[in-house]
């Protein structure tokens, strides 16, 4: 048997997110359309929106599932072993040595390729 939940989105989910689209819309207008005001009135105006689109849109199957998707993803993020200071330390100075040694790299090839180039063209000095 097919319960509403089964079912996926329906029309009411579409409405609330088409809502929260056009709230957030609204804001960014707003804040165009009121160039005179002052800008601190116009960035309020902004963020308001974009908080009552986000709360329209939370209330939808969708928002829920993004809402709950960002709960899992912060506890999977308190189970992450970052490394240590000297570790970071360490691997920071692996890459910056690693890239001033690929720019030698570079830059000698790139000096041998003019060289060969000037050579077979006879442009060189």
């Amino acid at each position: 048997m097919n319960t509403n939940a089964e079912a996926g989105p329906g029309a009411l989910d579409t409405v609330k997110l088409v809502a929260a689209v056009a709230v957030l819309l609204s804001g960014i207008v707003a804040y165009y359309w009121f160039a005179d005001a002052s800008i601190v009135w116009r960035v309020l105006g902004m963020v308001a929106g974009l908080a009552a689109g986000l709360a329209i849109a939370f209330q939808s199957a969708q928002g829920r599932q993004v809402w709950e998707f960002i709960q899992g993803s912060q506890v999977e993020i308190r189970k992450v072993v970052w490394p240590g200071r000297q570790e970071t330390l360490n691997t920071t100075l692996m890459v910056f040595a690693f890239a001033v040694v690929l720019a030698i790299f570079f830059f000698l090839v790139d000096l041998a390729l003019l060289e060969i180039t000037q050579f077979l063209t006879g442009q060189g000095g």
